[in-house]
């Protein structure tokens, strides 16, 4: 039997718009997809009405499904014959694992091809008006994760501070350690930062404050992921209209 083939697409940050044309032919047509919890139940509601729907949501400390039952299943239904869709928030490669699915596909002799998405980085920052780089205030950008094993003991010194932005995915649970770790590291405790919740969709929220109040901001908003932290001078430079311009469209 011939194998199926494994398309891994980033579903982008959460507005339907913004899926590449690609994407959304291939969620249109697919008969098998296999998604994340952070793909929006708008763009599910793209797919056709005989198509079976996966969900492999993952949470802070409680997997659906471990990651390597997750590539065996994406293995087995193409062995099978069938193209799976594997819908991921953002872009597949980045935080994503992607990588490791890839990697999976390709020892089992199953191709797989990567449709790329818009990256929640790129997608929060444009949707509230922050220019991850500015030649005014920033010319580097890295970016983090703020939920992993040994996140005291990583070396982020040098990745923050003037003239560059740092974005931390996955920070919201860990935002004291965040906090008590960049400014240990020689951060200024009044640098600006934003915390974005739910971008490019409805719902979505701003929240500013210096890098010291961050965890109080998080406890006190009673922020929630899909959330994205940015620290950097860019913060400060509100461009409101181009925020207005964004709200507008995925309102």
């Amino acid at each position: 039997m011939k194998s199926g083939i494994i398309y891994l697409v980033g579903a982008g940050p959460g507005d339907p718009d913004l899926l590449t044309l690609r994407a959304a032919r291939l969620i249109e047509r697919a008969q098998l997809i296999v998604h994340d919890g952070l793909v929006d139940p708008a763009i599910l509601a793209l797919t056709r009405a005989d198509a079976q729907l996966i969900s492999v949501a993952k949470q802070r400390a409680r997997h659906t499904l471990p990651q390597d039952d997750i590539n065996a299943l994406l293995v087995r239904e193409a062995k099978a014959g069938r193209d799976v869709v594997r819908l991921k928030g953002g872009d597949p490669f980045v935080f994503g694992r992607g990588g490791e699915e890839m990697e999976a596909a390709q020892a089992a002799g199953v191709r797989v091809e990567v449709i790329p998405g818009i990256s929640a980085a790129n997608g929060a920052a444009a949707a509230s008006g922050i220019a991850l780089t500015h030649r005014n205030s920033a010319s580097i950008v890295s970016f983090v994760a703020g939920q992993c094993k040994g996140l005291t003991e990583q070396d982020w010194a040098g990745l923050a501070g003037k003239g560059r932005t740092l974005v931390i995915y996955m920070g919201v649970k860990t935002a004291p350690q965040i906090a008590e770790k960049l400014m240990g590291d020689g951060l200024a405790p009044d640098m600006p930062l934003a915390v974005l919740e739910n971008a490019c969709r409805p719902e979505m929220r701003v929240l500013r404050g210096p890098l010291a109040a961050l965890p109080e901001l998080v406890e006190a908003e009673a922020v929630k992921s899909p959330a994205l932290i940015i620290i950097g001078e860019v913060t400060a430079r509100e461009n409101t209209a181009l925020a207005e311009i964004v709200a507008e469209a995925v309102s």
